[in-house]
């Protein structure tokens, strides 16, 4: 039957296919040629008429197929599927699969012995299979297809393998997915967002994945494009109208496009980024796309804000260290006895002063997660107090061992040394009969600490707008501590009520 359809083939191939054609013949040769009655299937003029059909039907096929016969899978296979076995053609014909895919025989079996027990095809895609075909180990990978060949009875005779290597596909699409991580890995370190394309007429925007992903926009969008208002969606509600007028103006004049805006993040971070683009204009020089970069400028525009606040701290400290000094030699003259004693009073309350300021330091350097050693919350009042009374014999200090740890300490230190240095100028401790009374206790999970002024000038009514350092005690305690703070603006004297989590403390 094989020489029948051989030289079948040969006769209705056309020339341009004749290559093909010998491939066949080729096949169908070997076959033809080989002493059957040495194999496990015995001579071919004894075959059944199942496995006679099913050779006549995988010689000529263009598909890659294999058929492993009965027990011990003998394989007879196409022109197609040889170069898949590399030098395990053409001794693999004939022979059983164990004896030729030995390496991967405890994976190929089970695959095989399936089908004939259960009679159910086997279909996978870029399955990988380890295998021995070119002289050193591989894992290949194949579209595969086992499906049962039944004899007149039903019984399962064989099991047919249509098969295509797929491994330079997944190779390729690894290679391409291991770049785009590169890729990715290098615009975020780089602060790259990616590059867009919109397409104007179409309103269709495309994107890198990681751009859309940075815009909470799906990653295949950006390939697939989506309409420019899915990007524009992420943009922060006070930026999008200027957004929006500075590309109608690139349409409109063609100056290029140059923005900074806020994305808003899904789980409500903000991301700055910098915008630049330009429209490009079809032959009739109409805006036909607009094509650009984004890079995220989250870093730079936090650390601008934050030099930009170092700069109002710093200005706010030299007139609050000027009216300190003030304070103090004013206070140390109206107790001193002699410029001796005065000199020594001085220096003390200036030594003070430094250590309570190194309390603070890390705090306006940028440097709150500084680690140190832990406090507890009267050393820590007591050493902001010091400068005001070398003797402390004007406050009151009293409350359970709390400790401050090393990310607290600098937000609590410089809260208390705000409010210490407006009591020194406007409250209590401007006043030589001023005294200050700082007192706390645990309440559940709950430090409530009261600050309490009495002696100092009258108050007359509460201040008309918050100065630069209540916004830093505020800051300090409601934003870094996750506290509470309340002012009592009593004629006798401001009291200020202080709530932390003793949790937050500890930190």
């Amino acid at each position: 039957m094989a020489e029948r359809l051989a030289s079948s083939e040969m006769q209705t191939v056309p020339r341009s296919e004749s290559a093909n054609a010998s491939a066949h013949v080729g096949m169908a040769a070997r076959i033809a040629a080989l002493d059957w009655s040495k194999t496990g299937l015995g001579p071919r003029a004894s075959w059944p008429a199942n496995l006679k059909a099913a050779v006549g039907l995988i010689l000529p096929a263009q598909a890659e197929i294999v058929l492993f016969w009965g027990a011990q899978f003998i394989a007879i296979y196409n022109d197609a599927y040889a170069p898949t076995i590399g030098e395990k053609h053409p001794r693999a014909l004939g022979r059983s699969a164990r004896e030729n895919w030995e390496e991967l025989w405890d994976d190929l079996e089970p695959l095989l012995r399936s089908v004939r027990e259960t009679g159910e095809t086997v279909v996978a895609k870029d399955r990988p299979f380890y295998i021995e075909r070119h002289g050193y180990p591989e894992t290949v990978y194949f579209d595969i297809s086992y499906s049962p060949v039944r004899g007149d009875d039903e019984s399962i005779d064989g099991v047919l393998c249509i098969v295509a290597e797929t491994t330079s596909r997944v190779v390729a699409q690894r290679e391409l997915a291991r770049a785009q991580e590169r890729l990715t890995q290098a615009l975020s370190a780089g602060g790259m967002v990616g590059t867009f394309d919109w397409y104007i007429a179409t309103d269709t925007f495309y994107s890198d994945a990681y751009f859309a992903e940075k815009f909470s926009v799906a990653p295949e969008k950006g390939e697939q494009g989506a309409p420019l208002s899915e990007y524009l969606a992420s943009v922060h509600p006070d930026d999008v109208d200027r957004i929006q007028a500075a590309v109608d103006r690139t349409l409109a004049t063609g100056e290029r496009y140059a923005q900074q805006y806020r994305l808003l993040r899904g789980d409500g971070a903000v991301a700055w980024v910098d915008a630049r683009g330009e429209c490009l204009r079809d032959a009739y020089g109409e805006p036909s796309r607009f094509v650009g970069v984004v890079v995220d400028i989250t870093s730079s525009r936090e650390l601008q804000e934050r030099q930009q606040l170092l700069l109002q701290e710093m200005n706010h400290r030299v007139k609050n260290l000027l009216a300190v000094f003030r304070g103090l030699i004013a206070l140390s003259a109206r107790s001193a006895r002699s410029p001796q004693d005065m000199g020594e009073s001085l220096t003390g309350r200036l030594d003070a002063l430094t250590q309570a300021k190194e309390l603070v330091r890390p705090a306006l350097m940028g440097a709150e997660n500084a680690q140190g050693e832990q406090t507890n919350v009267e050393t820590l009042a007591r050493t902001v107090l010091a400068p005001y009374d070398g003797s402390q014999t004007r406050f009151v200090v009293r409350g359970p061992d709390v400790p401050v740890g090393p990310k607290a300490v600098t937000s609590l230190a410089l809260a208390l040394h705000e409010i210490a240095t407006n009591a020194a100028k406007y409250g209590a401790l401007s006043s030589a009969d001023g005294d200050v009374r700082i007192v706390w206790d645990v309440r559940g999970d709950l430090l409530h600490l009261d600050w309490e002024e009495s002696g100092g000038p009258a108050i007359d009514a509460p201040p008309q707008a918050a100065g630069f350092g209540s916004a830093l005690t505020r800051r300090s305690i409601t934003g870094q501590l996750g506290g509470a703070i309340r002012y009592d603006w009593r004629r006798a004297g401001l009291k200020i009520e202080i709530t932390i989590a003793v949790q937050a403390l500890a930190e």
